[in-house]
């Protein structure tokens, strides 16, 4: 296989993780998820480096990892935090280090009942109510489709497992 960078972008919830663990595993090569590496190199989690430092900095130390990343020249699957590709010039770095960008689309159905359970652990959504949810995911969604949409490729996740997105995307590498 030559070298081979693929960055798999999308709303929280969208299932990155989980599609990126299988795609890697199933190209043999690292999974990076930019959060946990953000966490290990800063030796904090993200949910306490907004709270102590605030989102400024965190996207700042974002935008610095993702570089380190991008830079690498092992091949990798890289699950990027859901605001990541709109900020900074982030989706540029990203479009000229690879050409094997995905935005994992997800409705807010589905988004909404997934991440109903995982609020407290998610740091934009952990103070909103149930019933705020579905609202808070259309508005962010329009904000963010702009960034999402200059992925290379698009993937509906709509009615597909993981595995079947993770195929999705094999096929469509360049």
């Amino acid at each position: 296989m030559s070298e081979v960078k693929i960055v798999l972008l999308g709303y929280m919830g969208s299932g990155k993780t989980t599609i990126g663990k299988i795609l890697a595993k199933e190209l043999k090569c690292n999974f990076l998820d930019l959060d946990e590496y953000i966490e290990t190199a800063e030796k904090k989690d993200v949910k306490s480096i907004f709270k102590e430092k605030g989102e400024v900095y965190f996207r700042k130390k974002e935008n610095f990892y993702l570089n380190e990343i991008l830079a690498k020249k092992n091949n990798f699957v890289l699950s990027l935090g859901g605001g990541t590709p709109c900020f900074g010039n982030n989706m540029q770095q990203i479009n000229e280090a690879t050409q094997n960008s995905f935005y994992i689309r997800t409705d807010i159905a589905d988004l909404t009942a997934r991440l109903l359970n995982q609020k407290a652990e998610r740091p934009l959504i952990a103070n909103l109510s149930n019933n705020e949810l579905p609202e808070f995911i259309a508005k962010h969604l329009f904000e963010r489709s702009y960034f999402y949409n200059q992925a290379h490729h698009t993937v509906h996740n709509k009615n597909k497992t993981p595995e079947t997105a993770a195929q999705e995307i094999r096929e469509r590498l360049v």
